[in-house]
């Protein structure tokens, strides 16, 4: 099913009912998965002397939202799921933004970088480039973007009751040059494994000046 834009309010309301429905057992599924490889990767990065201001879009229950905190950052939670906005909100002790991932509103030149662990592949292909913009301009000036996403061959549709997209790292690029990012690095997940037991893509670019 490819999205048409009367479909947007649907897509969000179907994927993020999903999660409320499912955000125990996704807790339970997730608190223990080891994504600190990503952490360090944004982290290594970021220009600012700490604290610095981390956005970390798509939250869910709060993992590593916390982690950053404890790590002696300001971190801010977003998510789109009211279920996991709560559960964010008590486990870390962060702010957390109740917002649609295709209904934005950020602050401009806000945050030294964003952490979008397992989230942005839920924005539909004809709305990614807006979305990325959106983000870029919640940036301050070279800050830094991590993403990881569910690789494929750019499939697009729905899955398990939620919409995802399934990016290879050649049609990733090209959307995050679009928006103006610069590729910093990339790799793939789990490390130390065969390619094909590695469903994650990871990426972290920078901000370019306008």
């Amino acid at each position: 099913m490819k999205p048409d834009p009367s479909n947007f309010k649907e897509i969000s309301h179907l994927t993020t009912a999903r999660y409320n429905e499912r955000a125990e057992a996704f807790w339970e599924g997730t608190k223990d998965h080891d994504v600190m490889q990503n952490v360090t990767v944004l982290l290594q990065h970021l220009t600012r002397r700490p604290p610095c201001i981390i956005l970390d879009f798509g939250c869910g229950p709060g993992r590593d939202l916390k982690a950053f905190s404890q790590l002696g950052h300001v971190a801010v939670g977003l998510d789109g799921a009211a279920r996991f906005v709560e559960m964010a909100r008590n486990y870390s002790g962060c702010a957390v933004w109740h917002q649609d991932f295709l209904d934005l509103d950020l602050p401009d030149e806000y945050f030294d970088g964003i952490f979008a662990n397992a989230s942005l592949f839920h924005v539909p292909c004809s709305e990614l480039p807006r979305v990325l913009r959106e983000l870029r301009a919640t940036l301050r000036p070279g800050g830094v973007l991590f993403s990881s996403n569910p690789r494929g061959n750019n499939e697009e549709g729905w899955n398990q009751g939620r919409y995802a997209v399934y990016h290879d790292i050649e049609c990733w690029r090209r959307y995050m040059a679009d928006a103006n990012f610069i590729e910093i690095t990339h790799y793939y997940r789990p490390k130390g494994l065969p390619r094909e037991q590695q469903p994650w893509l990871a990426s972290l670019w920078r901000k370019a000046d306008s």
